[in-house]
This record gives C-alpha cells, structure tokens and sequence, in this order.
C-alpha cells in the first residue's frame, strides 16, 4: 500500500457526494490505486467494459450489475461494452435457450441503464467515434484491445478487470499505475525472427511462441516490420497490417499475459524512441520457425468433419470481411460458417452487398458475440476451425470443442467442403 493524492472532487466522490453508487466505483479504483502503488489517478478519455457474456457473468454476476445501476451508478466518460453470449436481435433464430437469453438480455439492459452503449465488440479501436489517439490514457477490459491501444496506437491503458473497467467509466478515472508510466513501457525482451510470417495464421502462430516465453513482459520485434505492409491512413479499415497486428496482440494476451508490443522502425513508439526503448536487461529470443505454434493451436489433427468454422476474433473488420465475401461468391458451403463482427461494421458490409454475399453461400455474419463467449456446445458444435490465435486458445477451453487451425483460405474452403484438408 501507499499514499495516493486525491484532489478534492476525488475526495468528495470516495465520501459518497454523488451517492452510493459513484462511491462503490471510487472505492473499487482507489483501492487498486493504493494496492500498485499509484501517485494519483488520472482522467480516461475512453473505457471498454468485458465481462459481458452471460455464460461469464452468471446469476450472480447480473444481480451485481443491476445492484450497481439500481444505486444511480451512471457513467461519465464515453464507454462501450464486449461481446455478449448472442446475437442480440437474433437469438431465437439462431438456437440459443431463453435460459441463457432471458439474464443475458438484463445484464446488457443493467449496463444501458448506466449509460454504456452496447456496441458488444471487442475491436473498439475499429469504431471510428471511438479510436484511441496516441498519448490518450484510456480503461480498457479487452486483453486483445489493450494490446492494439498500447502498441498500435501509442495510448495509455492497463488490462482492466471487468468491474474496475465499469468503476473507471462512472468516475472517469483509473489510477495511474503499470502502462500508464513511460519508464513501464520499455521492452524487456528482443524478439528474432528469422522465418516468414505471412499470413494471419502465421501471426497467430507467433503469438503463441512468444506469449508463451515472454509471459506478462513487453516484447521488442527486432525485424517483423519485414512481414508488415504499412498501416493505413484509416485504420478502422483494418487492411492487411491491421488484421495482422489485431491478431498478433490478441494472441500474445491470450498465450501471455502481453499488453504492449513494439515493432522497431513501425510501431509509434519504437520510431520516435528506437532502441531507447530497450531494457538493458532485455533477453533475447530467435524465432526460426513457427511449427510449435500451429503444432498447439492445431489441436487435433484426427478431426476432419468441422460443424462450424469460424473467423473474427478478434470481431473482423471490413476488409476481413471483403477477403471472405471474395472467396465464398457463387459458392454453397456444407457446415456452418461464422464470421465474427460487431453490428456497426456488419451495417457497413451490408451496404456493400458483402452480407448478401456471404448469406448466399449459407455464411453467417454474426454480431455481438463470438465463439468464445457463446455457449455453442449447446448449438451441437464439437468440432471448429479457426484462423483466430485466441479463438484456438480459448474455444476448447471455454466451450470443449476439437479445433483445427490454419489461414483463412484453409478455414473457407472446410466451410465449402465441410471437411479439413490436411497439408
């Protein structure tokens, strides 16, 4: 523990002047102030919430949020929420229980109430009235959402639990602590690669070797910007760098625990600073292939019969969605294909006939959910095929499926044939 300065409104917050929710929240992040040794607290401009998806939360979990809105906990800085378990306006037609519908429904309403718009995606940074600027400190939940901010964009955010990240959002602050200093940005480790690495599968594949030797450090990738086209100048567009480095840092929280990446001569830190940036102490790892990682995230080579095959995870952007819309025109697929995506950038798809597309093939262009948080055994799914690094980490965890793993082009053509093709 140590002293952490408050300033007078902080203080009046913490004392209950604006009621005993407000006060529940400045409890939450004081304390985690204290606790990590914070100086102060500071002002986010921006909060992601997780821990939305009943199949998470529970009973008790939706009894807290409605308590805590029922307390007049209101939020006071823009915040917007994960995926749910399902689709909201499309449950029923999709095969999800009213027992799981019926408290996931009240858990999102608990959350509206207290003024968070249910945008239920984890790619906020794909949302262009939300995109994070470089320099900004924000709350964010969403380990693979943090990674994108901290590395990608340059912001300030720690990995938020669900409630501090709600806490954060009521009060508009968070303690200033971890990935909020410059001195804890510095990278810990020199990451070699000396093998390609191509597609979005491969970037999975990579975030998995180095998650996992790294743990919760700060990698420095000594030479990928090789493998990375540059970013767009819109970067809600996605593009080919974007679905990459998406997939790199949701990987890289999922196998580790990384909320911050650099990529020398690319990411904006690493070209303002350079090897500056680098810890003395910095431990070097070489990367020469990547058949650890698809030897894990293949899971089960035996399987061949896939009952679903799913892309966008993280929630898919545009330009994922253009790539799958491509592949599948005039075709007709043999199991079930989700793609993964929030609804502002499903309205987006639709305007370009890229639903339509899909919908024609038998694909589904899901929103609000993903195959992580949904209870898709109760769907009649045992077997998946992703592309996703964190989907194949999770899924078999999370929901006892078999997974088979590979680049998007692999995951379509199971979705055509309904079958697996082993290279």
């Amino acid at each position: 523990m140590t002293d952490l300065k408050l300033t007078p409104e902080e203080t009046a917050l913490l004392e209950g002047a604006e009621g005993p929710g407000v006060q529940r929240a400045m409890e939450i992040v004081v304390t985690l102030g204290r606790i990590y040794g914070a100086p102060d607290l500071v002002p986010v401009r921006h909060v992601q919430i997780a821990g939305v998806s009943y199949k998470n939360l529970g009973d008790a979990g939706v009894a807290f949020l409605n308590e805590w809105a029922e307390e007049g906990a209101r939020v006071r800085v823009p915040a917007t929420l994960n995926p749910a378990g399902m689709e909201l306006e499309r449950w029923q037609e999709m095969g999800f229980s009213p027992d799981f519908a019926k408290p996931q429904m009240e858990a999102i309403k608990a959350f509206v109430k207290m003024g968070v718009t249910p945008t239920m995606s984890c790619t906020p940074y794909l949302f262009p009235d939300y995109a994070p600027q470089r320099g900004e400190h924000l709350a964010w939940a969403e380990s693979s959402a943090v990674a994108w901010a901290n590395s990608v964009v340059g912001a300030f955010t720690n990995r938020e639990g669900g409630p501090s990240a709600l806490a954060a959002a009521i009060v508009g602050r968070t303690a200033r602590y971890g990935y909020h200093l410059p001195e804890n940005r510095r990278a810990t480790h020199v990451v070699e690669i000396s093998c390609p690495v191509r597609s979005i599968a491969d970037f999975g594949a990579l975030s998995y070797m180095v998650g996992k030797r790294v743990g919760d450090g700060v990698p420095w990738f000594a030479d990928l910007a090789a493998w990375l086209p540059p970013l767009p100048e819109d970067i809600t567009l996605g593009g080919d760098a974007g679905d990459r480095l998406k997939t790199l840092g949701a990987g890289l929280a999922a196998y580790g625990a990384v909320a911050l990446y650099h990529v020398a001569g690319y990411t904006p830190e690493a070209r303002a600073q350079g090897e500056a940036l680098i810890r003395a102490d910095a431990r070097r790892i070489v990367i020469d292939s990547l058949a650890e990682g698809y030897g894990v995230m293949d899971a089960n080579p035996e399987v061949t019969a896939i009952d679903l095959v799913t892309l966008g995870c993280p929630h898919a952007s545009i330009s994922e969605l253009r790539r799958i819309a491509a592949r599948l025109k005039g075709e007709k697929l043999a199991t079930r294909l989700w793609i993964t995506t929030s609804q502002i950038t499903r309205a987006r798809a639709a305007e370009e006939g890229l639903v339509a597309i899909i919908e024609a093939a038998g694909g589904e262009v899901v929103a609000d959910t993903c195959a992580v948080v949904a209870p898709v055994r109760s769907l009649g799914v045992r077997t998946m095929a992703t592309n996703a690094g964190k989907m194949a980490n999770y899924a078999p965890m999370h929901s006892g499926v078999k997974m088979r793993y590979g680049d998007m082009e692999q995951c379509l053509d199971a979705a055509i044939s309904g079958r697996w093709k082993n290279s």
